[in-house]
């Protein structure tokens, strides 16, 4: 390592297999990461607006750290500087320190190199050294000993999103138990249900929402049960899931040490050199979302329909007036929290081809495009538990009925001939259905001008 004279020694120089790099001086990361830095200058999104998938991975990194030193394969003085850097990490220090572009080709391996840098230096310090004394600690002879990007990558993804998941399911249940109280509150309004937007029978208010309560807790109970395969892991594998470069005992060890480092049921994938390429379980969680999110879309439709008008349309619903609706119409009040919802969920619609693609675009024994699957798949969690919670608080909570209007339109409406055709007959009760509508009479009006008493 070397000082570089530019700009009053703001940069020192370290050197790979590929030359020599300039490095920031008081930078914690190194060449690994500068070279990816000036690589992938692409969204400007770095990894560290990703805080899951940092800590997920610098806990693997603390539990690798104590196996490798309970085996031998490294000095025991490293374990409190490496396990303090990875705490330090875990706890959101460090955080500008993660460069690199979530963009990145490698499968990975930028962000891993990343971490594994920042490690080492920060352990550097705590021993009282310099960035950059590789000698005393190695970001990959020591700080990635017996792992590869194959498998910690790809493992911090995975606990990550299973982490991810957990505050979706926590925020979903609330919109739930929001919903079932509004069916509560409304369960003995009456109102007109209706079929391809036509006239159809007589329902209540609580019975359509206690339909969208149910709809959704449906997905509760998926998106609990299924993301357990994301704490199936390859940890062990290195690369491709071979092995290579770790010990027997290492492998035996590490995936127990990583479910006690995170209190989780983790578990070895049985077949690692599988594990090391299938992206099956992104895909299948992926279509969850895809699932959730054209419930909730379909739920905003429905809100923004019966809240039409109010006069020109169904106005059965109040929605909570957020925001004035035209610069140019004076009291138009438009239904935008349904609106944003829509547009969350077109969104979802779009991450989830993404992530098909990325998923089939695997070649031989590992998939390069784990990057963008992750990207995906947390971008839309954080979409929908951001609007999920946009849902429920701005806009369902505070929704009132025009219980009048409902009435009014249920009694205006073909629905009673329904019931009625079990009494008079099919043909009867549209003939009299018919009549209402071109008399402009009520049903029960209707029914007396032809079948008068």
């Amino acid at each position: 390592m070397k000082e570089q004279n530019a700009e009053k020694m703001t940069y020192r120089l370290e050197a790979d297999s590929l030359g020599e790099f300039p490095v920031p001086a008081h930078a914690l990361y190194g060449i690994h990461t500068a070279r990816a830095v000036a690589n992938f200058p692409i969204s400007g999104a770095t990894i560290a607006l990703f805080p899951e998938l940092i800590a997920a991975l610098a806990r693997i990194k603390r539990a690798a750290c104590a196996v490798n030193v309970a085996e031998g394969l490294l000095p025991a003085e490293l374990e409190g500087p490496i396990a303090k850097a990875c705490a330090e990490i875990v706890k959101g220090q460090w955080t500008e320190q993660f460069v690199v572009d979530i963009y990145q080709g490698g499968a990975g391996t930028s962000t891993n190199m990343n971490m594994n840098e920042v490690i080492a230096n920060r352990a550097l310090q705590l021993l009282g050294k310099q960035l950059g004394d590789y000698a005393s600690v190695d970001p990959i002879g020591h700080v990635n000993c017996s792992q590869s990007t194959n498998d910690c990558y790809a493992s911090a993804v995975r606990l990550a999103t299973y982490a991810l998941n957990s505050r979706l399911v926590a925020t979903l249940e609330k919109l739930v138990d929001s919903l079932s109280d509004k069916a509560d509150e409304f369960a003995d309004t009456p109102k007109l249900g209706r079929t391809q937007l036509q006239d159809a029978v007589q329902m209540t208010v609580g019975a359509e929402w206690g339909a969208f309560a149910t709809t959704l807790r449906e997905d509760v109970q998926r998106l609990t049960q299924i993301p357990g395969m994301f704490l199936e892991i390859n940890l062990g594998g290195t690369a491709i899931g071979s092995g290579v470069g770790a010990t027997t005992g290492y492998r035996n060890h590490i995936v127990d040490a990583v479910a006690n480092e995170f209190s989780l049921p983790v578990r070895a994938a049985p077949n690692l050199y599988e594990a090391s390429w299938d992206m099956g379980a992104f895909v299948l969680y992926s279509g969850l979302l895809k699932r959730l999110a054209v419930k909730l879309s379909k739920l905003a439709n429905d809100l923004r329909l019966l809240a039409s008008g109010p006069r020109g349309g169904f106005g059965e619903l109040l929605l909570p007036e957020r925001q004035a609706g035209s610069s140019l119409m004076p009291g138009k009040i438009n239904p935008v929290i349904p609106e944003a919802l829509n547009q969350v969920a077109f969104r979802i619609f779009g991450l989830d081809t993404s992530i098909t693609f990325a998923a089939e675009a695997g070649q031989l024994q590992l998939n390069a495009f784990e990057p963008l699957i992750f990207l995906s798949v947390h971008e839309g969690i954080v979409l929908l538990d951001a609007a999920i919670t946009m849902l429920r608080v701005n806009c369902v909570e505070g929704i009132m009925v025009d219980t009048e209007h409902c009435l009014a339109k249920l009694e205006s409406s073909s629905a009673s001939a329904t019931e009625a055709a079990q009494f008079l007959g099919y043909k009867e009760a549209a003939r009299i259905a018919r009549h209402a509508k071109s008399a402009g009479l009520s049903w029960s009006e209707a029914l007396l001008s032809l079948h008068p008493k």
